[in-house]
């Protein structure tokens, strides 16, 4: 009699999968406006200094700070310097009005908050009495000071958010090089499956999987090709298989990943390519297939990974595995969340052979609290948490204890 073979480990499983990724090799060039949510090919380096020149951090007065030992210095105000013009020297006993950003002219060593200044407007020229001794270089940002002309200032492989485009923007980086984006096909099986809109007849339930995984897919920056909800049948599966296989980097399911007489995904990815794993030791989540398509028309594959159809076990192994893969199918190296040590508000007395993902909440006190129904089509509990509880395999949890918590902001962008 064969021995039942081990289901692996959450761990194993996504290294296994993430050791079986070939990053996409095309690319293209995007206005930086453009590029939101893309992946960098190439380090970014900048060919100036930012700032490009000493500037100041406040509106006040540029002066000599020698000019202002005492506390009680009063100067002529020789010149205004707004934002984007250059001043002249500044003369020892003068000051000059200067405002946020502007041009530190030759001469002056330091400023001066308004603030500690009170000016006297004069028929031959305003006076300004400092009330402040000034070290050289106050509120002075230094030419260079955030960024040196030459050095990389975005690594390959980062992703692009609103402040590394800032960012890019801030050196005068107008077009980025990316990634293109990941081409990946859906598809739903399931004949209870009905589409918002339309009568639910007894049986059916609505397909909330196809709103769910398209939104994190476009989260993702994907091309998404949509099939719907495919027939529950060994053929129509094996057809689309097929079809999407053709023209996409990634194939994903929803449901028929079980092991019952109508879940068809299982004989039909073995038919049209290979299955490498199937099965996972977590909950929500053990029904996961992986493996790849073989394309008909052409050489290659497109990758599989087929996802349990209860929502939340859908939700949860995506953003534990797809999320990860398809970040490092665009070349991004750091795709793992950060988690950190929260303390449990609450207990949990029933210890599961496999790796719990439980869904919990941040209260006003700091710690976590747990959702009452952890079931694995309880929709409302990925919509009430924050995050993700971690639990390893056998472990009961005390209220006090520190779990590991990985919350959705990790996860959802």
């Amino acid at each position: 009699m064969n021995e039942k073979k081990p289901m692996l480990s959450a761990a194993d499983a996504l290294d296994f999968l993430l050791s079986a990724v070939d990053p996409i090799a095309e690319t293209q060039v995007l206005p930086t406006l453009e590029a939101n949510g893309r992946v960098l090919v190439a380090p970014q380096i900048s060919r100036l200094d930012v700032p490009p020149m000493d500037n100041t951090q406040m509106d006040g007065y540029a002066v000599r700070a020698a000019d202002c030992v005492g506390g009680a210095a009063r100067l002529k105000v020789a010149q205004r310097i707004p934002a984007g013009q250059v001043g002249q020297e500044l003369q020892p006993g003068t000051a000059a009005r200067i405002f946020t950003g502007a041009m530190i002219p030759q001469g002056a060593d330091t400023v001066v908050m308004q603030e500690q200044c009170e000016l006297e407007k004069a028929e031959d020229g305003d006076i300004v009495t400092i009330r402040h001794s000034p070290r050289a270089g106050e509120w002075i940002r230094r030419t260079g000071e955030d960024i040196k002309a030459g050095s990389v200032i975005l690594p390959a492989g980062a992703r692009l958010r609103a402040q590394e485009l800032g960012l890019a923007a801030s050196v005068g980086l107008a077009d980025l090089p990316v990634v293109r984006k990941p081409r990946v096909a859906v598809f739903f099986t399931g004949d209870e499956l009905v589409m918002p809109g339309e009568s639910l007849k007894p049986g059916a339930i609505y397909n909330s999987n196809r709103f769910t995984l398209r939104g994190l897919l476009e989260s993702l920056g994907c091309d998404i090709t949509d099939y719907g909800i495919v027939p529950d049948s060994l053929q129509a599966t094996r057809d689309t298989l097929r079809r999407a296989a053709a023209d996409h980097d990634l194939i994903i399911t929803s449901g028929g990943v079980s092991v019952g007489e109508e879940d068809h995904i299982k004989p039909a990815v073995e038919a049209e390519g290979r299955l490498n794993l199937w099965q996972i030791a977590i909950k929500p989540g053990k029904p996961l297939a992986f493996g790849d398509i073989t394309r008909t028309d052409r050489n290659g594959r497109a990758y599989f990974i087929g996802l349990p159809g209860n929502p939340v076990s859908s939700f949860v192994t995506f953003l534990l595995f797809v999320r990860p893969f398809i970040l490092r199918l665009q070349g991004v190296t750091a795709v793992m969340p950060r988690a950190f040590d929260v303390r449990a508000d609450f207990a949990w007395t029933k210890a599961d052979r496999r790796n719990e993902f439980l869904r919990a909440k941040i209260n006003e006190k700091g710690g976590l609290d747990l959702f009452a129904n952890q079931g694995s089509a309880v929709l409302t509990s990925t919509v009430w948490g924050d995050g993700l509880i971690d639990n390893p395999p056998g472990r009961t949890i005390t209220q006090g204890d520190l779990v590991r918590f990985i919350p959705f902001s990790e996860l959802l962008y």
